[in-house]
């Protein structure tokens, strides 16, 4: 079905494109730029790592901690934007005989997005080359992806704006100001969040676009989709919660305890759902975008789901 687009919507698509060209960046040559990670630095900063939770270490485990979260941060990433990377493929068919401007926002898009899973897995590759041996990130992202496009369009357009909104969020108000953080990490989430500035924005577009053109019960459907999706989601965090407090315990230097191990893996727990679920929810654009689209009892049934996350 050919997309219909209002002028303003054009518009819109278009700056992308225009944004898009002028901040567009290289791996090697503007990220990387020949340089490795130091053990001596933090990855992620305490605002997203949730340290304070951390009761029992001492400075040098937290920084470990943090060096930890970061490597399953740029993981999480590479995984969530294998579908990413699928559904606007996918929705750039309703441009092919239409608004060429809205394709070619949607193929850059697309573009941009296999560079970034690039990126994250030249990432994991160099901060394994700093730390232990023994992590493990054990999720297929081909079977991750095949599962989440098994929902509604509607539901993996408001889980990718959800997900695309939180990256802003958290470069601009815990990476960028953060001056204890390894340099590199900072660019790496740099670079990337100049590019999400305008994937977020046309999420938005084609979740509305979509949302248009549903009835009220594949509405209603499809939220329940949605909140499938953040279920799925948070059963990886849990998993990878375990995986990366068995990986402290095994690398920390002295003996942890069953009890603190368990401590340690329900402060990750703390920290992931913080990251990839709350923080994305809780956007201002996020709640916007969604409440415009939906019903109260449909948010309040989103918003008891997540509840029961904390």
């Amino acid at each position: 079905m050919n997309a219909i687009l209002k002028s303003s919507d054009t518009d819109r698509y278009a700056r992308c494109i225009s944004v898009s060209k002028r901040v567009r960046w290289d791996i090697d040559d503007d990220v990387i730029q020949g340089r490795s990670f130091n053990r001596s630095d933090k990855y992620l900063p305490d605002g997203l790592s949730q340290i304070p939770v951390f009761t029992t270490l001492s400075e040098d485990e937290k920084r470990f901690i943090s060096q930890i979260q970061g490597r399953t941060y740029a993981n999480v990433f590479g995984l969530v934007e294998r579908f990413i990377n699928a559904k606007v493929l996918e929705v750039s068919q309703d441009h092919w005989l239409g608004d060429q401007v809205a394709l070619e926002a949607l193929v850059r898009f697309s573009d941009e997005e296999l560079k970034h899973q690039a990126l994250f897995r030249r990432i994991d590759d160099m901060i394994g080359e700093t730390l232990p041996g023994g992590y493990h990130f054990d999720v297929d992202p081909d079977a991750v992806a095949s599962a989440v496009l098994g929902k509604s369009t509607w539901a993996v357009l408001a889980l990718t704006l959800d997900i695309e909104l939180f990256t802003q969020l958290h470069y601009r108000q815990s990476i960028e100001s953060d001056g204890d953080l390894s340099e590199l990490f900072k660019d790496v989430f740099l670079y990337h969040w100049k590019e999400e500035s305008q994937h977020a924005i046309l999420d938005e577009l084609e979740l509305k676009r979509h949302d248009a053109g549903l009835s009220t019960d594949e509405r209603d459907q499809a939220v329940d989709e949605f909140i499938e999706l953040v279920g799925a989601v948070d059963g990886i965090l849990q998993a990878q919660a375990a995986a990366d407090a068995r990986y402290f315990a095994a690398n920390c230097g002295r003996g942890v305890d069953k009890e603190e191990v368990e401590a340690i893996e329900l402060g990750f727990l703390h920290a992931y759902r913080w990251q990839y679920i709350h923080s994305g929810a809780m956007h201002p654009t996020f709640t916007k975008v969604l409440s415009s689209l939906i019903t109260e009892d449909q948010g309040q049934r989103i918003q008891a789901a997540l509840a029961t996350l904390h």
